[in-house]
């Protein structure tokens, strides 16, 4: 899929001096920081939405002894 980004001139700047740098392509390093980024925005984002639905009582939670009992964990 292709896409289009507006830089900053500085971030561009930098993007362009490692890409000339190393022989890589600025579509190399932007493919690897979307690939490595995505992961940590999906567990940030993902557990805030959580979050909230637990705030507003629409989440189920269940408390550590609940837990031991049920996985027969009990002392």
């Amino acid at each position: 899929m292709a896409t289009s980004i507006r830089l900053t001139p500085e971030t561009e700047r930098r993007l362009d001096h490692l890409a000339s740098q190393t022989g890589r392509t600025k579509a190399y390093y932007l493919r690897e920081m979307i690939e490595q980024g995505i992961e940590e925005m999906e567990d940030y984002y993902l557990a805030a939405d959580v979050l909230e639905r637990v705030r507003k009582g629409q989440e189920q939670v269940h408390s550590s002894a609940e837990v031991r009992q049920d996985l027969d964990l009990e002392d």
